[in-house]
């Protein structure tokens, strides 16, 4: 069958047109509204836990139309050329280009099981293998850190005695820390409180930079440190970041900052 060249270039624009018009979501006042703004929120949603149905699809293109319906008549208003609202376009612009640089930096730069299982073997060791059950009471002079102590000698209850102390985080827990390894403390409170044993308390005030600590020593067990599996998201975030941040600080140094 031969074709005249009429009818063959009506037809070449035809199967031309198809995508175009596939690419479009709707025509708002004869302005295309792409569909791709639709898949972005659509994507973002998924993201999220929302499942990608018919019913989802269609709430998304009427929410996609209607933005654009707003922001046709914020442009006949003139808002879009607002220097405050240019200002924000701006900044919003910023923040989706950097998180797409974070991105692609992460992917290229991804963390391997390698670097995880030294991270953890690193915190297995700072950890150690027993967890210690302290209380502690701090307070500001040696001398009211001498005077807890010789109340205690004389039978006074650490509990109650602990109400005065300048953590607030334990002195309403009769001086409580719960249970903790001692890379947790500072080294002159830690070295201290494994020196101790159970129910034994510090025969001397103990000096660290937050103050003056009497401390009693509960109990100690054996430590209870997860498999790797439990903490490799952590690990790998924790990892991540660090990474980041040398990214940032190697961008940094190398800036001409005038």
């Amino acid at each position: 069958m031969m074709f005249k060249p009429a009818r063959l270039l009506v037809l070449l624009m035809a199967s031309i047109a198809v995508p175009a018009i596939a690419q479009n979501l709707a025509v708002v006042n004869g302005k295309p509204v792409p569909s791709a703004r639709a898949e972005v929120l659509i994507k973002q949603m998924a993201s999220q836990g929302q499942q990608d149905t018919p019913q989802l699809r269609a709430m998304v293109k009427e929410e996609v139309i209607n933005r654009e319906i707003l922001m046709q008549e914020a442009d006949k208003r003139g808002l879009s050329n607002s220097a405050d609202v240019k200002t924000q376009i701006d900044m919003a612009r910023q923040s989706i280009v950097i998180r797409a640089l974070v991105a692609d930096q992460v992917k290229k730069n991804p963390v391997t099981d390698a670097e995880i299982k030294a991270e953890y073997d690193k915190y297995k060791a700072q950890a150690g293998d027993k967890e210690y059950n302290a209380r502690h009471i701090l307070v500001e002079k040696e001398e009211d850190a001498k005077a807890i102590i010789s109340k205690l000698k004389g039978g006074a209850k650490f509990e109650e005695l602990a109400k005065q102390s300048k953590d607030p985080g334990s002195a309403t827990n009769g001086g409580d820390l719960d249970w903790a390894a001692p890379s947790s403390f500072v080294k002159p409170f830690s070295d201290a409180m494994v020196a101790l044993k159970k129910g034994q308390v510090t025969e001397t005030p103990v000096k660290t930079q937050f103050g003056y600590h009497v401390i009693k020593l509960e109990d100690v067990r054996a430590a209870k440190i997860p498999a790797l599996e439990e903490v490799k998201p952590q690990i790998t975030e924790q990892l991540q970041q660090q990474r980041l941040q040398a990214f940032q600080q190697a961008l940094k140094q190398k800036a001409k900052i005038q």
